[in-house]
């Protein structure tokens, strides 16, 4: 075993935010899944990561019970669930001694968001020297306000306002900033060895 599949945040945290209308993957549990089928008929490693802020009274406290995977995403039993307060999975967890317990060398990155927690992800394990493939079709984000718009808007007001990055934008954005410097960019449909696109 020297790879490792990443679902970072796939968790009905995001689902309880009024931006989730807008997501950029609806079908991001079925990539996965996907994902996840190839890497265990592999005998890859899958790791399971959960964002927690305790104590935040939001939907990434645990205390409000949205901190759990999205219907739809099953662990198995001796898979890892690490459970994360950085953007990073690494930082604040007991991910590199898990992959390095497991003789892994490559991570491959989904989840949510692409250019949040999965991006930062995968720069981060690119400068611990893991080979990275990060396939941008499982993951998922939604628009990104300006950086000095109001805090308050509903997800309706920010989509309207010209100065939001939208996601198609988003997503080419952290490919350019990722391909041939901090990760590969695959298709599903590459990393799990079949031939048609998802």
């Amino acid at each position: 075993m020297n790879r490792a599949l990443l679902v970072i945040d796939v968790q009905e945290s995001f689902r309880q935010r009024d931006n989730w209308r807008h997501v950029s993957n609806p079908a991001i549990v079925d990539r996965v899944n996907r994902l996840v089928t190839a890497a265990r008929a592999d005998g890859d490693l899958v790791v399971w990561v959960l964002h927690n802020e305790p104590g935040s009274g939001g939907v990434f406290d645990p205390a409000g019970g949205f901190v759990r995977l999205i219907e739809g995403l099953e662990p198995e039993p001796g898979e890892p669930m690490v459970h994360k307060t950085a953007h990073n999975a690494f930082t604040t967890t007991n991910l590199q001694q898990t992959l390095t317990t497991h003789g892994v060398r490559e991570v491959v990155i989904s989840g949510i968001r692409t250019e949040q927690c999965c991006e930062t992800t995968a720069r981060v394990a690119s400068d611990l020297g893991y080979e990275v493939t990060f396939v941008t079709e499982a993951t998922a984000t939604t628009p990104l306000p300006h950086w000095d718009a109001p805090a308050d808007r509903s997800a309706d007001e920010v989509l309207a306002d010209p100065r939001t990055l939208q996601t198609d934008e988003i997503i080419a954005r952290t490919e350019y900033a990722l391909a041939g410097r901090f990760a590969t960019i695959r298709t599903v449909g590459e990393v799990a060895g079949t031939l048609t696109r998802s």
